[in-house]
């Protein structure tokens, strides 16, 4: 079995501010860490993984990303591809699901596609599910607990409301939550292992997925972020005063007065 495991690099998230001026997040000299939901799809691929099974982790960043694909490997992954180009970089989701599906186009034959139902940093979910438009496959969403039986993918649902069990073909992409599992920590020998000069880490660049300028990046991207900014904290108070029944009727008058009732 293969399986591929998209990851992101991402902020931690306790320690991003924003440019009152720009309304831009700041990053330059912000930690960064694996994005959360994605350990816990690489802790399932290692789950999975059998005798003679293949783990590839793939990340689309700078070439600092190369850290979140040493902490998979050390949690067990069998390679790791690096996407880096000056092309890839103001991609919104659609320009980044359609270079990580050429990513994944590049590898040949794989079984299955995990990644993190969303990133931190955006809590878009619209990465996995647009990653499996663009590669043809079955989607299958929220997960929380999964096995492969006779070639096919059993998996839990969680809807909120309810949970469903499904089953699909394979090859799919899974889209995992953090109650899926519990990741392991990253071995020491693994992490040494990876940050070998020989380690099997590849870097890839548009032309060598074959992904065309004008499809990836800003250029091919649909939307744009024109402004971020952090809501203002503060809150209104009013008092009423009287009976019960008086301060009942003050209160709902107040309340259709702001449109709540």
């Amino acid at each position: 079995m293969r399986i591929a495991v998209l990851i992101k690099q991402v902020p931690d998230t306790s320690e991003v501010k924003i440019d009152p001026k720009t309304g831009n997040l700041i990053r330059e000299g912000v930690p960064t860490i694996l994005n959360p939901e994605d350990r816990h799809a690489v802790e399932a691929a290692v789950q999975l993984k059998g005798e003679g099974a293949e783990i590839i982790v793939v990340t689309m960043g700078p070439p600092q990303a190369v850290d979140v694909l040493t902490e998979a490997m050390g949690m067990g992954a069998t390679r790791g591809v690096l996407l880096t180009d000056r092309f890839f970089g103001g991609a919104d989701t659609w320009a980044t699901s359609y270079t990580l599906g050429k990513a994944i186009q590049h590898l040949g034959e794989v079984d299955l596609v995990l990644c993190g139902r969303q990133a931190i940093d955006g809590d878009t979910a619209q990465i996995g599910p647009q990653v499996a438009e663009h590669l043809g496959v079955p989607q299958v969403t929220y997960v929380t607990g999964m096995r492969i039986e006779e070639g096919r993918l059993i998996a839990r649902r969680d809807l909120g409301s309810m949970v469903e069990e499904v089953e699909a073909p394979l090859p799919a992409l899974v889209t995992v939550l953090a109650s899926l599992n519990e990741p392991r920590y990253p071995e020491l020998t693994g992490l040494l292992a990876a940050c070998e000069e020989r380690a099997p880490i590849e870097v890839l660049d548009a032309a060598d997925i074959g992904v065309m300028a004008d499809r990836s990046g800003l250029r091919g991207s649909y939307t744009r972020v024109t402004r971020t900014f952090a809501p203002k904290k503060g809150r209104e108070t009013i008092q009423v005063e009287g009976s019960p029944a008086e301060m009942a009727e003050q209160l709902v008058q107040h309340l259709r007065e702001i449109n709540v009732l």
